[in-house]
């Protein structure tokens, strides 16, 4: 349609050329003033032709960029900061009607796919996706290697079928149309690291956060019978009524009455020619037993054409929730050849498109001349009535009844059914009297239950659980939105070694042949079908007792008692989710990883709490010099430590862990510079004030972000300030006292050269200190510096063992440089005039 337009443009504009070049192909002379004025009035005439076809143009271009659709949600998310091992989840909807979804990612990350390889998991920042549920890359294997392999996000179509990682990109920008993913949820995640020490709680953490900001936006076809990436594909909707009853097939024929829905293309005949393809919908309200596609009335175009329509390929292709392709559908078969039968197909929206192939071939030495092929689609949904399903719906179906917990989350309840055998505790019921009693061929029966996972809960665990008294005979199916079958399911659990054990969303606990345990992570929102197969059925079902159990949880198996589970919004709001938190030795999606062993546990133990005996060197130093205050101060904060290790590592906690938290960071500020004032040899009523100042001022670094790297440097910076305060007022002291007027202090300064002052300040700081001991409280200082930056997640118990030892030593070895003069305080320069002016003074005094 935009192309008749363009072409009367370009008509146009050759129009304007004609006008332009005209006068000047004019050659006789006595029309030279007529070509004048024809000159100036095609140029005028030109101009504005040329204008309006340019302004024209610029319009159908910008109708042809800007397609049929409409933005259906569009959310910018701030700039949000993923501290190591964390995590944010990312919720977009994504209704029938959509057509794209445009994501926009910029992030702090700076990783090529070279330096993500040699990245270990447990830091590496990775972004993932799945459709209908959260990503939990935790319990995948394969993931990193399929993100490594594909970083151009190729493949995320196969996004219904698992979940996609990839090394988070520093810039992204990626668009998914509905013939990529189906038009439900999509989640997306970005983890801080991954793996079982994710979840394990850390002494430390020394790992880089980073940030990110993303812009999402959906849009949407403004009609419901054009879809597509640009909303220029036609989809005709099948009209559908209900043809009433029709009787079962095989040995039930007559026992039990289906209903079937019949849909068919509004226009009598669909005709197209070769390559040519044609997508229709029909939306599936019911549990539907099967759903066949078949055409009527093939016809050939022209009808005296050449030709035989049995040779003619009538491909189908059928896909839930998104559009099919020839490369990209759910089931496809030959139309010309048999009807496609889909069995036991989804609940939702379906597509299905007919493409007609090899039209225009040589037949028997001829050429056809067939241009189009005509038929009438026809589509059959098979339902079975209220209560049954399965073949020939034989079997029993119960619709579970949601009974929320009490005094629980959102969304934490279990499932029973309505007005069945509940036992008296409400969690479990019988399940022999709910079995469907007939089978097809005595082979085997199926009994389905039906539950729903209400919007939002996608960030709950499904448990699923079988107790019996006896050897069960049991097989369990799992699938959203369709009944299971043998073929085709979501889960399934056979026995011990045949289950659905290679998913990372199944995980099975201590089942047996008298027990089934396992949970569904993260269940998809909808619909859920749970079929139990009971083998051999013909056999007397009343010999044992069975209970079954449904239930959606938070955290599975309650972390394994190793742990507490903690719950959270995604970033918009809409889907509660819920994680482990595990101790310090276990981790994990349910902390049943056991990292640190018994005996591993117990050496990090004595090692971090043991070590802080090393304050007992500067501690007895202290006291044997009569430092009292700084002797207080070691031995306090070596207590401290030690109680505040043992908590850390879960041995014993006398008080809170932040309390103890406070307490050893706080006093390992005060004892880093407490050594510093010490080295000076001011008096006691200034060490006070300092040592008051400095108390407020670590007290208000260690209850604000005490474990901040930067906190070391502050630290050592406020002891050297303090020491070189120490030596200022000292200097100022004694310097001051030795005049007692500003006239005999003044011509002292003007006899005193600055070299001979120099020198006399050197000698006294060569005297004071002992310089071996120096040498040794720097090493030992150095020492600790290395160990507080060795220190990982991993190692933070060997090294900062070291560092206490270190630390503690390095105050030892400083406390013990220094030199201790006797009434050094009393000392006055041997200058005989000072002491002659001092005594003449006294004497009048006197």
């Amino acid at each position: 349609m935009l192309l008749i337009p363009l072409y009367i443009y370009i008509i146009s504009f050759f129009i304007t050329i004609n006008f332009l070049l005209a006068p000047f192909l004019e050659s006789p002379p006595k029309m030279a003033e007529n070509s004048i004025l024809c000159s100036v009035s095609s140029l005028i005439l030109s101009i504005f032709i040329l204008f309006c076809c340019l302004f024209g143009l610029c319009n159908s271009v910008e109708q042809l960029g800007g397609y049929d659709t409409f933005t259906i949600s569009s959310f910018k998310y701030p700039e949000t900061q993923i501290r190591p091992f964390d995590m944010r989840y990312i919720r977009v909807d994504l209704p029938p009607w959509f057509s794209s979804m445009s994501i926009a990612l910029k992030s702090s990350v700076n990783l090529d796919i070279k330096s993500a390889k040699k990245v270990p998991k447990s830091v590496l920042p990775m972004i993932c996706f799945r459709d209908g549920s959260l990503p939990l890359p935790d319990v995948s294997s394969t993931s990193l290697e399929v993100a490594l392999s594909n970083r151009s996000f190729d493949g995320i179509q196969v996004l219904q079928n698992m979940e996609q990682c990839y090394p988070v990109p520093r810039n992204m920008t990626m668009k998914l149309t509905n013939e990529q993913i189906s038009a439900r949820v999509l989640y997306f995640g970005l983890f801080n690291g991954v793996g079982p020490t994710r979840t394990q709680s850390k002494m430390i953490v020394r790992n880089r956060a980073y940030s990110f900001t993303a812009n999402i936006s959906v849009e949407g076809c403004t009609t419901s019978t054009m879809q597509g990436q640009y909303c220029n594909q036609t989809i005709e909707l099948l009209s559908c009524a209900r043809s009433g009853n029709s009787s079962g097939n095989g040995s039930v024929s007559g026992f039990f009455n289906q209903s079937m829905v019949l849909c068919r293309n509004n226009f009598e005949t669909s005709c197209h020619g070769d390559g040519e393809m044609k997508i229709y919908s029909l939306e599936i309200l019911r549990i539907t037993e099967s759903l066949t596609i078949s055409v009527q009335n093939l016809r050939l175009r022209p009808l005296d054409s050449i030709g035989n329509s049995s040779r003619i390929y009538l491909m189908c292709f059928a896909r839930y929730g998104a559009m099919p392709l020839a490369t990209l559908h759910d089931y496809s078969g030959d139309l010309n050849q048999s009807p496609l039968v889909i069995r036991f197909p989804k609940v939702g929206q379906w597509y299905i498109s007919i493409l007609a192939l090899h039209l225009a071939k040589e037949i028997g030495g001829a050429l056809s001349n067939v241009s189009k092929v005509c038929y009438s689609l026809e589509v059959q949904e098979l339902e079975c009535p209220l209560g049954k399903a399965g073949p020939n719906c034989s079997s029993e179906r119960y619709m579970l009844q949601t009974v929320l917990r009490k005094y629980s989350t959102p969304f934490e309840s279990y499932y029973l059914p309505d007005g069945g055998d509940v036992i008296s505790d409400a969690l479990n019921f019988h399940l022999e009297p709910l079995l469907s009693n007939y089978s097809v061929g005595g082979l085997d029966t199926w009994t389905y239950f039906l539950l729903d996972v209400p919007r939002g809960a996608a960030g709950g665990n499904l448990h699923v659980r079988l107790m019996s008294d006896r050897k069960m005979n049991y097989e369990i199916y799992a699938r959203n939105g369709g009944l299971p079958s043998l073929i085709n399911w979501d889960y399934y659990y056979v026995n011990k070694t045949s289950s659905s054990g290679d998913s990372v969303f199944f995980v099975l606990y201590n089942s047996s042949d008298e027990k089934v345990d396992f949970y569904i992570l993260y269940v998809k929102e909808g619909i859920w079908n749970i079929a139990l197969r009971h083998l051999n059925s013909t056999g007397d079902i009343s010999d044992g007792q069975t209970t079954m159990s449904i239930s959606l949880e938070r955290c599975p198996k309650r972390c394994s008692y190793h742990g507490s589970c903690k719950s959270a919004l995604d970033t918009s709001g809409l889907t509660l989710y819920s994680f482990c938190a595990c101790d310090r030795n276990h981790g994990g999606f349910d902390c049943s990883i056991e990292i640190v062993s018994h005996q591993g546990h117990i050496w990090q133990s004595i090692a971090l709490i043991a070590s802080n005996a090393a304050a007992v060197f500067p501690a007895f130093w202290a006291l044997r010099q009569k430092a009292f205050a700084e002797w207080v101060v070691y031995t306090v904060s070596g207590i401290s430590s030690g109680l505040y290790h043992a908590c850390d590592v879960g041995t014993w906690c006398v008080l809170s862990f932040g309390v103890l938290q406070f307490m050893d960071f706080w006093l390992s500020f005060m004892a880093v510079v407490s050594t510093f004032i010490y080295l000076t040899t001011i008096d006691e009523v200034f060490k006070r004030a300092i040592h008051t100042a400095v108390a407020i001022l670590t007290a208000l670094m260690a209850i604000t972000k005490a474990t901040r790297s930067s906190n070391i440097i502050l630290v050592m910076g406020i002891g050297a300030f303090g020491l070189l305060l120490g030596w200022l007022i000292e200097f100022s002291t004694k310097y001051r006292s030795l005049s007692c007027s500003m006239g005999l202090c003044l011509n002292r300064l003007e006899r005193w050269p600055s070299r001979e002052w120099l020198q006399n300040l050197v000698n006294t700081v060569m005297k004071r200190f002992r310089w071996g001991f120096v040498l040794a409280g720097f090493i030992a200082l150095a020492m600790a510096a290395i160990s507080w930056n060795l220190e990982s997640s991993q190692s933070y118990w060997i090294w900062h063992s070291v560092w206490h030892v270190a630390i503690y030593s390095s105050s030892f070895f400083f406390l013990c440089s220094k030199v201790i003069t006797i009434n050094s305080g009393n000392r006055t320069p041997t200058d005989a005039n000072y002491q002659l002016t001092q005594q003449d003074s006294l004497s009048q005094g006197a």
